[in-house]
């Protein structure tokens, strides 16, 4: 990890131009999902309660400092779409979207090459795109593309994850790997000025109260509590 840290910071230094980079990143999940086209009630709960609450305007508990607003929204497949839609919708901004669907027929592999590819892609977007450079990005994404310690070790060379196409592995507290079961945690990353290595880790619980009492509010990586009658789709 050391090592990786030093060699970011050199690239840095070499850069004969200053590399555009958000200054923050607020990285979360899509909500339960019902199928693999929509959320499931409880997801649908999810995303209001989020917009309500966290990333919404005038959100109560907002993620944003004052004055503050994100300056893009990014999703990749329907459910992260769904989610992110009332948040989005509240700030009367466009979302960037790495659209995936999902097809008739397509085997699991098929599916998550394209996730890779649309993953990778996202990663320079947020990387080299001048317009969001010092700003704060929402990125609502695929659990297993956030970080996941099987796909990392078959796709090392190539960066498939966010953890590893961010350089979040550099990082202390960053977990290898998103539990299946945990869909209430944002995880904000904080980027050095004028640069694209990543400075600070934070993972925040998202908590609603008493306002959403069907939405699991479980700590990372336990059961989330949700069983067939709850209408959301098994874990893979």
């Amino acid at each position: 990890m050391m090592i990786r840290l030093v060699l970011a910071l050199l690239l840095v230094a070499l850069a004969p131009t200053a590399i555009a980079a958000p200054s923050r990143l607020i990285i979360l999940r899509h909500g339960e999902k019902a199928n693999d086209w929509k959320l499931c009630d409880i997801g649908e709960q999810r995303a209001k309660a989020l917009a309500l609450t966290y990333l919404g305007k005038s959100a109560a508990k907002s993620l944003f400092a004052d004055g503050a607003e994100p300056a893009f929204f990014f999703a990749i497949t329907l459910h992260t779409l769904e989610l992110a839609s009332p948040s989005v919708a509240s700030w009367n901004k466009p979302l960037i979207l790495y659209s995936v669907v999902p097809e008739s027929g397509e085997s699991k592999e098929d599916f998550t090459k394209k996730l890779n590819r649309r993953t990778q892609e996202a990663a320079r977007g947020l990387l080299d795109n001048p317009a969001l450079k010092g700003k704060t990005v929402v990125v609502v994404w695929e659990h297993k593309h956030i970080a996941n310690e099987e796909l990392d070790t078959k796709f090392e060379r190539e960066g498939v994850t966010l953890r590893q196409l961010l350089n979040l592995d550099i990082l202390p507290g960053v977990p290898k790997t998103w539990p299946d079961d945990t869909y209430d945690y944002f995880w904000i990353v904080d980027f050095l000025p004028d640069s694209n290595v990543p400075s600070k880790f934070t993972m925040v619980k998202q908590e609603f109260g008493t306002s959403f009492p069907n939405v699991p509010a479980n700590d990372w990586g336990a059961p989330d509590g949700l069983d067939q009658a709850s209408g959301c789709k098994a874990k893979d």
